[in-house]
């Protein structure tokens, strides 16, 4: 340590990270794609109302985005959205397709001119909705997914693919979009077309699977008439979930599966490089891709156990050269076109950022939304990457995020506060990236744990079963056995322990809060509390029967529900707590969090709770996310005895 370090009690550490800087870094870019010799993808832009942005890197290296506010590039189908735009480079000229958050519209546009509607509203329900759109020039159509609603109730929706006419002749007239498919299944994903455009390849699951147990991959002719003919499964079924496909480009078809117990890549069913780790994930959106064939024959994957690389993939000889570079975490979205791949990576000195990678050359750069340092990276956490033992002896994975900060110590003897930060999904995982909220709180001096939970992706199927009817149970032990780790060890302060999580989070926080004593407080973002109400239609059609894997048959274990419910154990939460939750919300909607509060009234127990008009799940503007943050830091400031005056004070009320 060095002589000119300040000692000051943990939490009270003077940061130049506040709220309102963490809040307009949040977010990544996402939705790659190569149009001609450009790189586009959608950004976040959390100081525009929130809006996704679509980004043009001009071959010159100039930057723009190509549509102004209020233009929001997103699509709400299956509420977590998919792959929202595409673009072909029409003689020199971009002919651009995207849906429209607003009105869920198919949108086609030409750089210069106006957008021009390509598909119609509908009032019923949640109305029309479209991704993975997918120019085909040669029948002027545009082929994609379609939701369609049939009715007010969230379930009252069917999905297929189709074809929407380029000239605008549906934009008024809902009968002239062609539908490819029935709606045998439930759920789809867009078409891949073979490289002679006479087979159409795609995904499909059911009721009550969610798309990470098991999934069908499908295959049909395309006729002359531009219908699909003659759909088959040729891989794929209950306990078998296919993540993608694609085809090769000699007319091979190319996926993900699971069948080994890790997500790894087949070609015409034939594993290319069985290993133990992971070359997909779990399909929370529409259009997700973790690897791109090459025109070379090659293929671009990003892979891993844990932690994610970018390589390149010989299927002949099974071998993978991996990019060079800082980037230690690649998400689920790539392109390719000739010898160049697009990724999007991240480190924990580096938020997301858009990577080009030459493989002629080997070489690979940050090409688009480049990390630039928003204050000295002196005082970014130093992550450590940790493995705890849960009841049973079964391994716990998490990252642990110690205060850290250039110029100031706490006094000798004392342990810091920590904050347990449990993930949403709850299928899926905390990547070891820069995050700037978490900087907020360790550049303070209170400490970050994520913890990878048993149910979490990236260890392959065993480790995400573990939550199988297991929910609100292994998630909160998994969470408790780091927090309980980490003051024995002497690392945190053992009354100074906290939990925040949002939506699957939320509900781990709020279950951990009612069924352990670990934690002095907690923090509880639009939650999951009342199973019963969640699976009896009050959330949307996507996770509406999730709770079957998560929880078990409602028909079979009734009281299961009721008795994991936060909402049930009310009179037990006696540490504070802070509720957030958006009022546009229908994933979590906000009744959860009122019948929470009708429950606890009068018990005693100090809370807050703050609600935000325009947001859904998942703030995205910059005055929600940085009003919610400092909220966030009172709670904890006044439950630790911590002084923060530059912030302000949040009124907990009992």
């Amino acid at each position: 340590m060095g002589e000119d370090m300040m000692k000051t009690p943990y939490g009270t550490w003077p940061s130049p990270i506040d709220a309102a800087l963490a809040a307009a870094h949040d977010g990544r870019p996402d939705w790659v794609g190569i149009v001609g010799e450009e790189t586009w993808w959608t950004e976040p832009r959390p100081g525009e109302g929130g809006r996704r942005a679509l980004i043009r890197r001009r071959a010159d290296g100039f930057e723009e985005s190509l549509l102004p506010p209020p233009w929001n590039v997103r699509t709400r189908v299956i509420e977590y959205g998919g792959r929202p735009w595409t673009a072909v480079a029409e003689e020199g000229a971009p002919l651009v397709v995207f849906a429209h958050f607003a009105d869920q519209r198919l949108y086609r546009y030409e750089p210069g001119g106006t957008p021009r509607p390509l598909t119609p509203l509908s009032p019923v329900g949640g109305g029309l909705r479209w991704a993975e759109p997918h120019i085909d020039l040669a029948r002027g159509e545009v082929w994609c997914v379609l939701e369609e609603f049939t009715g007010e109730e969230p379930g009252d929706v069917r999905r297929v693919l189709a074809a929407v006419p380029l000239d605008g002749s549906a934009a008024d007239d809902r009968a002239a979009v062609r539908e490819l498919t029935g709606d045998a299944h439930r759920f789809v994903t867009g078409p891949r077309l073979s490289p002679d455009g006479r087979r159409a390849a795609w995904l499909a699951w059911d009721h009550p699977r969610m798309p990470w147990e098991g999934t069908e991959l499908l295959v049909a002719e395309v006729g002359e008439d531009g219908a699909l003919h003659d759909a088959r499964t040729v891989a794929g079924g209950p306990d078998e979930a296919i993540a993608q496909v694609e085809w090769s480009t000699d007319g091979r078809i190319l996926y993900t599966s699971d069948r080994s117990g890790w997500w790894n890549l087949y070609r015409d069913g034939t594993p290319l490089c069985p290993r133990e780790e992971e070359f997909g994930g779990p399909l929370w959106q529409l259009g997700l891709r973790w690897f791109a064939p090459l025109d070379n024959g090659l293929i671009a994957v990003v892979h891993g156990k844990e932690a994610t690389v970018l390589g390149i993939l010989d299927p002949e000889s099974g071998e993978i050269v991996d990019a060079a570079g800082p980037w230690t975490e690649f998400a689920g979205s790539l392109a390719a076109h000739g010898s160049r791949i697009v990724a999007v990576g991240a480190s924990p000195r580096t938020a997301y950022e858009v990577v080009e990678l030459d493989t002629t050359t080997g070489r690979a750069r940050a090409l688009g939304a480049r990390h630039r340092d928003p204050v000295d990276p002196a005082y970014y956490p130093e992550p450590q990457i940790r493995v705890f033992t849960g009841p049973d002896g079964r391994e716990v994975h998490a990252q642990v995020y110690p205060p850290h900060h250039p110029g100031h110590a706490a006094p000798d003897g004392e342990l810091p506060p920590y904050v347990i930060w449990a993930h949403g999904g709850p299928t899926s995982r905390v990547p070891l990236v820069l995050d700037l909220e978490i900087a907020y709180f360790t550049s303070r001096g209170i400490g970050v744990a994520e913890v990878n939970y048993g149910g979490s992706t990236g260890y392959g199927r065993a480790y995400r079963e573990r939550l199988r009817e297991q929910w609100g149970v292994v998630d909160v032990e998994d969470c408790a056995a780091v927090a309980r780790a980490l003051a024995e060890e002497g690392t945190a302060d053992p009354a100074r322990l906290a939990i925040r999580g949002g939506s699957a989070g939320g509900w781990t926080t709020a279950a951990s809060l009612a069924t352990t004593d670990v934690y002095a407080c907690g923090t509880i973002i639009y939650p999951i509390l009342d199973l019963t109400a969640w699976a009896s239609g009050g959330t949307h059609d996507f996770e509406s029967r999730y709770l079957e894997y998560l929880i078990g048959s409602f028909t079979e274990v009734p009281t299961r529900y009721t008795e994991r419910s936060p909402v049930t154990h009310a009179d037990r939460l006696t540490a504070p707590f802070l509720l957030l939750q958006g009022l546009d919300d229908v994933i979590c909607p906000p009744a959860q969090c009122e019948e929470l509060l009708a429950r606890v009234q009068g018990l005693g127990v100090p809370h807050a709770y703050l609600t935000f008009e325009g947001e859904g799940h998942g703030f995205r503007r910059a005055d929600t996310m940085t009003r919610a943050l400092e909220a966030e830091l009172s709670l904890y400031a006044q439950v630790f005895k911590l002084d923060v005056p530059d912030v302000p004070r949040l009124e907990l009320h009992t």
